[in-house]
């Protein structure tokens, strides 16, 4: 039986994706479902958390942005690199003459952050320990003046000190003879009105032994002091006092000493999360850069290790300004034998606490060689306060530096872009920012409406199409 002949004018199925896929199939349907599912997603669900981002952010990205060579940052950030280096902090501006320390210059004192204010405690005018003490309210990004706070019991400097709920600890340091002390004065800040109490003798933490220039850190669970000098040589102890059930330190009980040969005093030192770092100072032979490691196990300081895991300081400094912000480490100025230094040093610690290197910005450096100052971080703002340069035995103001740039406001890569956007703050940022998302994600669920119905409707949508088109042209 002879086959049916094919229809004049017929031809096979119609192929799509430049001949590659039959129109008809699966597969083709299957690519069809996949782009207009990436559509979907763009239209009712990127593009309004864009437009919300956009209100209230100061830039967004668009796209995936691993790197970018076309980088521009804010003036705010003066004369850093862009983007500025993790951990960086902007140039540091001195304090006017309105923030002086009220009875001269001190060094080798302390300044703690307790709430809304600021403490400089004891110190020294470059010769003889005081016993005074400054409070200041801690404004937005600066301080105001300085007025007279509880004296110490007795004159103290180059003493240890650290805030633990609310109260500050201040450990042994110089007399008025210059010789170090065992004793431990303590201070109660009121949470209701934020006065600070008188500061008074506590005799159940009374040092093993008596101590000056020593490292002390607040952890979660009590005070650690580590190193330090008898008067007579450098010292490699470590002791803790816990806090017991009711929230009251108990005495000092030793701890893993520091390595043999590794023993400071006059260090920088700062606690990141089960991990006590103590970086510079002074050794039995003079200024060191060894950073010693500290392992916080069951509460207890139960080992040391030299570098960090990884490196030591570049240069050997003693009696610098040193803190921790935001997981970084940071030492500003401090002295080897040839006098103070400007140089602001800081590294950031890997996942496992290992430090990579520390980095330096020329930018960013202090705008003369200061030692004996004392760091203190309240917020994104970080003060040094005090100190001892070249030509003052003891400095009567401050330096301040940010510690958070802003990132670029327009960054071009390969895959992405990061453009400007309003930042509209506070609660009504937040509600305008839900406005446009709301209004963005509208009118998009209306395009799609629409051109679903034109494909659906194909040759009324030509159609349409045709006679918009003739009006045009006419």
């Amino acid at each position: 039986m002879a086959g049916q002949a094919l229809t004049a004018g017929t031809g096979g199925r119609k192929r799509a994706l430049f001949g590659l896929l039959d129109r008809e199939g699966w597969t083709w349907a299957s690519v069809k479902a996949v782009i207009w599912f990436v559509i979907i997603v763009m239209l009712l669900g990127y593009l309004p958390d864009r437009a919300y981002y956009f209100t209230v952010f100061p830039t967004i990205d668009l796209g995936v942005l691993v790197w970018s060579p076309i980088n521009f940052c804010p003036p705010s950030n003066r004369t850093l690199p862009c983007p500025a280096p993790v951990g960086a902090a902007l140039p540091w501006d001195p304090s006017p003459t309105e923030l002086a320390l009220p009875s001269g210059g001190r060094t080798d004192g302390n300044a703690v952050q307790l709430g809304t204010k600021l403490a400089y405690i004891g110190g020294s005018d470059g010769k003889t320990a005081t016993d005074q003490t400054y409070l200041a309210d801690l404004y937005s990004g600066t301080f105001g003046p300085w007025k007279a706070g509880p004296a110490l019991p007795a004159p103290r400097s180059a003493a240890a000190a650290a805030v633990l709920n609310s109260s500050v600890y201040v450990a042994g340091g110089n007399g008025a003879d210059g010789k170090p002390t065992d004793t431990v004065y303590v201070a109660a800040q009121d949470l209701t009105t934020g006065a600070v109490g008188a500061f008074a003798a506590n005799d159940a933490l009374k040092l093993p032994e008596a101590r000056a220039s020593a490292v002390m850190v607040a952890a979660g669970d009590g005070l650690i002091l580590i190193g330090g000098t008898n008067g007579t040589a450098v010292q490699g102890t470590v002791w803790k006092a816990t806090l017991d059930p009711s929230g009251k330190l108990q005495a000092w009980v030793p701890q893993a000493p520091m390595p043999a040969g590794q023993e400071v005093s006059e260090a920088s030192g700062a606690l990141v999360g089960d991990l006590v770092y103590v970086y510079g100072g002074r050794g039995a032979q003079g200024p060191v850069g060894t950073v010693l490691r500290g392992h916080i196990t069951g509460g207890k300081v139960a080992s040391w290790d030299i570098g960090g895991g990884g490196t030591n300081l570049p240069v050997a400094r003693t009696r610098a300004a040193g803190f921790s912000a935001n997981g970084a480490l940071y030492l500003i100025g401090g002295a080897d034998d040839a006098g103070p230094h400007q140089q602001f040093y800081w590294t950031v610690p890997d996942a496992k606490g290992d430090l990579t290197g520390w980095q330096h910005l020329d930018a960013t450096d202090l705008p003369v060689g200061l030692t004996g100052g004392s760091a203190v971080v309240s917020g994104s703002q970080a003060f040094v306060i005090g100190g001892t340069t070249t030509d003052q035995p003891a400095v009567v103001g401050a330096a301040r530096t940010n510690l958070a740039p802003q990132p670029p406001f327009f960054q071009l890569g390969l895959f992405g872009a990061t453009i400007p956007a309003l930042k509209v703050g506070g609660e009504i940022g937040q509600q305008l920012g839900y406005l446009s998302a709301a209004g963005v994600g509208t009118v998009n669920f209306v395009l799609l409406i629409l051109i679903g119905w034109a494909l659906a409707h194909k040759d009324r949508s030509r159609a349409m199409l045709e006679r918009v088109v003739r009006r045009l042209r006419r």
